[in-house]
């Protein structure tokens, strides 16, 4: 899957579209909260999967029981498809 830019309108519509995540520092950010860091580890290792599948990595930090996801595209400068796309998968795997 290739990275395509987000248009300015396209960021906009992600408060819509993905309503867990905010935008900090040009960046779609979450904060994931489990009962404790085993479940927050096992939690990461899901994502890493999927993250490798889509060769798009976050930025992201462990703390006990909290995970902070960061992603931006790193290549483009910015926020692309591919952000969104693994936004998407993430939120499907805390569901």
């Amino acid at each position: 899957m290739a990275a395509l830019a987000l248009t300015a309108s396209e960021i906009q519509e992600l408060a819509e579209t993905l309503p867990a995540w905010s935008l900090v520092d040009g960046r779609l950010q979450r904060q994931f909260r489990f009962a404790d860091f085993c479940e927050a580890f096992g939690f990461m290792t899901q994502v890493a999967l999927v993250a490798e599948r889509l060769d798009h990595h976050p930025e992201w930090s462990n703390v006990w029981n909290r995970v902070t996801i960061a992603l931006t595209t790193h290549d483009i400068g910015g926020l692309s498809t591919l952000d969104v796309e693994l936004a998407r998968r993430i939120d499907a795997l805390a569901a």
